[in-house]
Protein backbone atom coordinates (compact mmCIF):
# COMPACT_ATOMS: atom_id res chain seq x y z
CA UNK A 1 0.00 0.00 0.00
CA UNK A 2 2.84 2.48 1.18
CA UNK A 3 3.85 2.40 -3.46
CA UNK A 4 0.17 3.08 -3.47
CA UNK A 5 0.24 5.66 -1.54
CA UNK A 6 3.27 7.27 -3.38
CA UNK A 7 1.73 6.84 -6.94
CA UNK A 8 -1.34 8.75 -4.98
CA UNK A 9 0.59 11.70 -4.00
CA UNK A 10 2.89 12.13 -7.22
CA UNK A 11 -0.51 11.56 -9.71
CA UNK A 12 -2.07 14.58 -6.50
CA UNK A 13 0.77 16.66 -7.85
CA UNK A 14 0.44 16.59 -11.18
CA UNK A 15 -2.74 17.17 -11.32
CA UNK A 16 -2.57 20.10 -9.51
CA UNK A 17 0.55 21.54 -11.26
CA UNK A 18 -2.00 21.21 -14.29
CA UNK A 19 -4.82 23.45 -13.21
CA UNK A 20 -5.03 26.87 -13.82
CA UNK A 21 -6.17 29.03 -10.67
CA UNK A 22 -8.10 31.62 -13.11
CA UNK A 23 -10.28 28.45 -14.41
CA UNK A 24 -10.68 27.32 -11.25
CA UNK A 25 -12.31 30.37 -10.15
CA UNK A 26 -9.94 31.65 -8.11
CA UNK A 27 -9.45 35.62 -7.63
CA UNK A 28 -5.74 36.32 -8.73
CA UNK A 29 -4.55 37.22 -4.99
CA UNK A 30 -1.28 39.13 -6.28
CA UNK A 31 0.91 36.85 -4.59
CA UNK A 32 3.55 35.61 -6.86
CA UNK A 33 3.01 31.74 -7.57
CA UNK A 34 5.48 29.62 -6.17
CA UNK A 35 4.60 26.45 -8.33
CA UNK A 36 2.93 26.70 -11.55
CA UNK A 37 -0.84 25.59 -10.77
CA UNK A 38 -2.92 25.49 -7.52
CA UNK A 39 -1.29 25.55 -4.54
CA UNK A 40 -2.13 22.86 -1.87
CA UNK A 41 -4.63 25.04 0.20
CA UNK A 42 -6.50 26.12 -2.68
CA UNK A 43 -6.96 22.66 -3.70
CA UNK A 44 -8.19 21.54 -0.14
CA UNK A 45 -10.53 24.65 -0.02
CA UNK A 46 -11.88 23.65 -3.64
CA UNK A 47 -12.52 20.09 -2.50
CA UNK A 48 -14.13 21.06 0.55
CA UNK A 49 -11.14 19.54 2.75
CA UNK A 50 -8.55 21.02 5.09
CA UNK A 51 -5.03 22.22 3.70
CA UNK A 52 -4.06 19.53 6.49
CA UNK A 53 -5.82 16.75 5.27
CA UNK A 54 -4.95 17.06 1.39
CA UNK A 55 -1.06 17.64 2.54
CA UNK A 56 -1.16 14.56 4.17
CA UNK A 57 -2.53 12.60 0.89
CA UNK A 58 -0.12 14.20 -1.14
CA UNK A 59 2.38 13.31 1.40
CA UNK A 60 1.26 9.68 0.74
CA UNK A 61 0.55 9.37 4.45
CA UNK A 62 -1.85 5.88 4.67
CA UNK A 63 -5.43 7.87 4.35
CA UNK A 64 -8.36 6.15 2.61
CA UNK A 65 -10.60 8.96 1.56
CA UNK A 66 -14.79 8.72 1.35
CA UNK A 67 -15.77 8.45 -1.95
CA UNK A 68 -17.05 12.08 -1.65
CA UNK A 69 -13.94 13.36 -1.06
CA UNK A 70 -12.49 11.22 -3.94
CA UNK A 71 -14.97 12.86 -6.35
CA UNK A 72 -14.53 16.53 -4.54
CA UNK A 73 -10.74 16.37 -5.33
CA UNK A 74 -11.45 15.10 -8.88
CA UNK A 75 -14.13 18.00 -9.25
CA UNK A 76 -11.05 20.50 -7.77
CA UNK A 77 -8.39 19.49 -9.84
CA UNK A 78 -10.79 19.30 -13.21
CA UNK A 79 -10.30 15.52 -13.69
CA UNK A 80 -11.86 13.87 -16.99
CA UNK A 81 -13.32 10.44 -16.71
CA UNK A 82 -10.41 8.36 -16.70
CA UNK A 83 -8.92 10.53 -14.42
CA UNK A 84 -11.51 10.55 -11.63
CA UNK A 85 -11.19 6.24 -12.50
CA UNK A 86 -7.16 6.55 -12.18
CA UNK A 87 -7.62 8.61 -8.90
CA UNK A 88 -10.34 6.42 -7.69
CA UNK A 89 -7.88 3.12 -8.45
CA UNK A 90 -4.95 4.70 -6.76
CA UNK A 91 -7.08 5.45 -3.53
CA UNK A 92 -8.75 1.48 -4.05
CA UNK A 93 -12.20 2.44 -4.50
CA UNK A 94 -12.33 1.83 -8.48
CA UNK A 95 -9.90 -1.89 -8.14
CA UNK A 96 -12.21 -3.59 -6.07
CA UNK A 97 -16.06 -4.24 -7.05
CA UNK A 98 -17.89 -3.18 -3.38
CA UNK A 99 -19.31 -6.29 -1.75
CA UNK A 100 -22.84 -5.73 -0.66
CA UNK A 101 -23.86 -5.23 2.71
CA UNK A 102 -25.84 -8.38 3.74
CA UNK A 103 -27.45 -6.96 7.17
CA UNK A 104 -28.86 -9.44 9.54
CA UNK A 105 -32.83 -8.73 10.10
CA UNK A 106 -33.23 -7.77 13.67
CA UNK A 107 -36.68 -9.32 14.75
CA UNK A 108 -38.81 -7.75 17.58
CA UNK A 109 -39.03 -10.67 20.19
CA UNK A 110 -42.21 -12.24 21.25
CA UNK A 111 -42.33 -10.26 24.56
CA UNK A 112 -41.78 -6.44 23.41
CA UNK A 113 -44.58 -7.50 21.08
CA UNK A 114 -46.94 -8.08 23.78
CA UNK A 115 -45.36 -4.98 25.88
CA UNK A 116 -46.41 -2.97 22.98
CA UNK A 117 -49.70 -4.28 22.48
CA UNK A 118 -50.22 -4.08 26.42
CA UNK A 119 -49.28 -0.26 26.27
CA UNK A 120 -52.63 0.33 23.86
CA UNK A 121 -53.07 3.78 23.25
CA UNK A 122 -49.42 4.68 24.38
CA UNK A 123 -46.99 5.88 22.62
CA UNK A 124 -43.52 4.01 21.70
CA UNK A 125 -40.64 3.71 20.13
CA UNK A 126 -38.38 0.66 19.52
CA UNK A 127 -34.73 1.06 18.13
CA UNK A 128 -32.91 -1.47 16.74
CA UNK A 129 -28.83 -2.03 17.30
CA UNK A 130 -27.99 0.47 14.51
CA UNK A 131 -30.40 2.59 15.86
CA UNK A 132 -33.15 1.76 13.08
CA UNK A 133 -37.05 2.22 14.03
Amino acid sequence: MAGNNRELADFLRRARSQCDPAHAGLPADGRVRRVPGLRREEVALLAGVSTDYYARLEQGRRIVPSPAVVDALGRALELDAAGRAHLADLIGLGSASPRPRTREVQRVRPGLHQLLDALDGEPALLLGRRMDV
